[in-house]
């Protein structure tokens, strides 16, 4: 057989149903050599299933199906269908998502296997039912299954039934759909550990299509990720996973518990039910996404080596970046460093944790990176402009920092209603009317009563709590781009706390704002942060994923401050 086992180009799938058209997969272009193993990914809807009946030629007389899928010179989308039943089977096989659906709930399972046998291969009883006794065996069943129906196998068990019988012609492309859907764990691993196994003694070209990204970084070596038909981001699995470009892709992989084991699920806000856009099928989800967005659908290009990414913005932005930070303050004795040659940076739509002990030099560098701090050397810049003084403080879409003590920090004689508009009337920001309707939006953002009595009341009559979410919602009328957030739960109680947390990460999902916030509580961080700075005596002594720094941590210190909060 040719190197190149299977070569897509073009690929397109249009759906007409009751007069409407959907645009299942649009253009799709991949090559899959023999013993590779390539996985897709995606929200249901995204094309995984259409994209591998496609291959094989099994959708139904309303799907439209356009461009190539070649196997061995030949492009099957051009052939008879006695023509196709010759490389069906024999040469591509799939294993369907749902085994209750696929196998027949009247036949034994070595009828079922035997009918595959009997209807590719030419082959006497007593060959065939060897060979059904065999794939039983390859699969892990014990032949004693083979005159069961299959409603008396468990699902871990049906599952291997359609594997063997996708395996009865030895083909040398399989496509295997969800296989770990709706199992136990115990199943998962099992039904992981079999398509491992048989795919490197076969030396099989293996397409992988689930939304488990478990499942696709234990068998796959690359990953396309796939949104509304097309395809937004592909390269090497781990590359993907770990350090993935499209926003989209990000946002699949914080909805994965396996992936993050410590927070909170949140998923991809606003869900785009049109499939109709003329630019990016993203865009109106995209936590970056301009007017050009709108009107350009971004092709897929280079990123890295092996990496592309579909984003007109080059994929997720750096919206943040401080460099070689140095600011110390004068004291009797000399000079206190507060930060050393500090870098950090945060990207769009991201939660960054800035972690270390009471003056490990948070606050100021907290202070500096929002430009109400002058540094003594350095730069900041955002969205690639350096910082120059408030610049990004006074402004729509720019940076708002929210302080650990809202006593201080809000006027306790304003009322609510004067200390959330005051940001807008300072700058003077639309009419008093559209000033009414943004603070109106705010109090209901943060879930604080919307009515005259509330706007009215002096903020010293405020609770703790209620103080808080008052300052947030004067930090996001002005619909910042990144938020920072200093120590804003230390003074409150755990159940307040716990609220205000809860709130924060909502909003930070819904509106796409990063984040950076600062603490020194460990377990907070652990459940909010998507990456984590240690801080200690004013320089960042490690740096990384939340997943890696707390179950791998590689500094001394870091180690230390894990052990003293139990975690």
């Amino acid at each position: 057989m040719n190197k190149e086992a299977l070569s897509i180009k073009d690929l397109s799938v249009t759906y007409s149903t009751s007069g409407y058209v959907t645009q299942a997969v649009k253009n799709l272009s991949f090559e899959l050599e023999r013993g590779e193993r390539l996985g897709i990914i995606g929200e249901s809807g995204s094309g995984k299933t259409t994209t591998a009946l496609a291959i094989m030629g099994l959708l139904s007389s309303q799907a439209k199906v356009s461009g190539e899928v070649t196997y061995n010179g030949k492009n099957l989308l051009s052939l008879s269908e006695e023509e196709r039943n010759c490389c069906r089977w024999k040469k591509i096989a799939i294993v369907f998502q749902n085994s209750l659906d696929i196998l027949n709930p009247v036949l034994t399972v070595r009828a079922q296997i035997a009918e595959c046998i009997d209807r590719h291969l030419c082959m006497s009883k007593e060959n065939t039912e060897e060979r059904v006794l065999e794939l039983l065996r390859q699969v892990g069943l014990d032949r004693k299954w083979a005159d069961c129906y299959p409603n008396q196998l468990s699902g871990g068990m049906r599952q291997r039934v359609l594997i063997a019988m996708a395996l009865s012609c030895d083909p040398e492309v399989l496509i295997v759909d969800e296989p770990t859907t709706a199992l136990d764990a115990v199943a998962k691993n099992d039904i992981i550990a079999l398509l491992s196994r048989i795919q490197k003694e076969k030396n099989l070209a293996l397409i992988v299509s689930s939304h488990e990204m478990s499942t696709i970084q234990k068998l796959t070596d690359k990953t396309m990720v796939m949104y509304m038909g097309s395809v937004v981001e592909c390269g090497r699995t781990k590359e993907v996973i770990f350090n993935p470009r499209h926003p989209y892709t990000r946002g699949l992989i914080n909805s994965s518990t396996q992936i993050n084991c410590f927070r909170d699920l949140w998923g991809i806000p606003q869900e785009n039910m049109s499939k109709k856009a003329e630019g990016c099928s993203f865009y109106k989800r995209c936590c970056q996404s301009t007017d050009k967005c709108a009107r350009l659908r971004p092709p897929l290009e280079k990123c890295g080596e092996d990496h592309c990414v579909a984003c007109n913005r080059g994929g997720i932005l750096k919206l943040l970046e401080g460099r070689n930070i140095v600011k110390s303050y004068k004291i009797k004795s000399g000079k206190i460093a507060a930060c050393k040659n500090v870098d950090l940076s945060i990207h769009s739509g991201e939660v960054v944790a800035l972690i270390g002990e009471s003056g490990s030099g948070k606050t100021t560098l907290a202070n500096i990176l929002c430009g109400m701090l002058s540094k003594d050397g350095g730069e900041v810049l955002f969205e690639g402009e350096k910082i120059r003084g408030f610049d990004a403080t006074r402004r729509y879409d720019g940076i708002q920092i929210t302080f650990q003590d809202s006593f201080s920090s809000i006027d306790e004689h304003f009322t609510v209603y004067q200390v959330i508009e005051e940001p807008l009337r300072l700058l003077k920001i639309g009419t008093k009317e559209e000033r009414r309707e943004m603070v109106e939006q705010a109090l209901w953002d943060v879930q604080l009563p919307n009515s005259e009595e509330f706007y009215s009341k002096k903020c010293f009559m405020l609770s703790g709590g209620q103080r808080q979410r008052v300052a947030i919602a004067r930090s996001l009328i002005m619909r910042p781009k990144l938020l920072i957030a200093d120590e804003i739960s230390s003074m409150l109680d755990p159940s307040t706390q716990a609220n205000i947390l809860r709130l924060l990460k909502g909003l930070q999902n819904s509106k796409g704002f990063s984040m950076l916030y600062i603490t020194h509580d460990l377990s907070l961080a652990k459940k909010i942060a998507d990456r984590v700075y240690i801080m200690k005596n004013g320089e960042i002594i490690e740096e990384g994923s939340a997943l890696t720094v707390f179950m791998n941590p590689e500094s001394e210190y870091t180690k230390r401050l894990l052990k003293c909060a139990d975690l």
